[in-house]
């Protein structure tokens, strides 16, 4: 059934109003959004989740991508037609973030978080297969990407997330097909581990939002 309200959410009994609804669009607000984020990371995370006030540009943009409100991600340079890219060092959120903001859209399709390196794993037990399955029309976000080992199957080595990001390139290209990742790997890191075919590949399909490289770790 089609949800009439999406901007209207209800957790636990609470209900959490994201914005107005008028002439046939949602105005989001983007505070009552942080209290929805804080809420719903709480219930998700555990209570000591809470949104820290330095992120808040970082969710801002994250948050104008997926509401799909396109005058400002234009004023921000963001594509709404790609995907995200969210970098940052280790600990400061990248995982929490693109597992909660999906709940702020629960009337669009939602994409299946992976670990980068299940999917090696999966690689080196049963093959090229497991390319073919990533490289298929599923949405999905790549956790940690950059991180997982080389794959390598029946003594053939293979850069198994290089050949997922080239397959989720064409289908970028020829069906509009969206894929996230995240990553505590900068540019230069990257391209010293998928090449710079793969890098520049990767500049056409995700618009890149970084955190502070002085961001803290939150699971300390």
């Amino acid at each position: 059934m089609k949800n009439e309200q999406p901007h209207i959410i209800i957790e636990k009994g609470a209900q959490y109003k994201l914005g107005e609804f008028k002439n046939n669009c949602i105005q989001y607000d983007f505070k009552s959004i942080l209290i929805y984020l804080d809420a719903k990371g709480k219930l998700m995370f555990g209570k000591n989740f809470k949104i820290y006030e330095e992120d808040e540009f970082v969710l801002y943009k994250l948050c104008i991508y997926f509401i799909r409100d396109f005058e400002a991600c234009e004023k921000l340079n963001i594509d709404p037609n790609k995907g995200i890219l969210l970098s940052g060092p280790v600990g400061c959120g990248k995982t929490s973030l693109m597992k909660l903001l999906r709940h702020i859209v629960p009337h669009q399709k939602p994409y299946e978080l992976i670990p980068a390196r299940n999917i090696t794993f999966a690689f080196n037990n049963i093959g090229y297969k497991t390319i073919q399955e990533y490289g298929n029309s599923s949405f999905y976000c790549f956790d940690d990407l950059g991180v997982e080992t080389t794959g390598r199957h029946f003594g053939k080595d293979c850069n198994v997330m290089g050949e997922i990001l080239l397959s989720r390139y064409d289908l970028f290209l020829q069906r509009k097909i969206r894929t996230h990742a995240t990553t505590n790997l900068n540019a230069q890191e990257l391209e010293e581990r998928y090449g710079n075919r793969v890098r520049s590949r990767m500049r056409q399909i995700f618009n890149l939002i970084a955190f502070n490289e002085q961001s803290i770790d939150k699971r300390k």
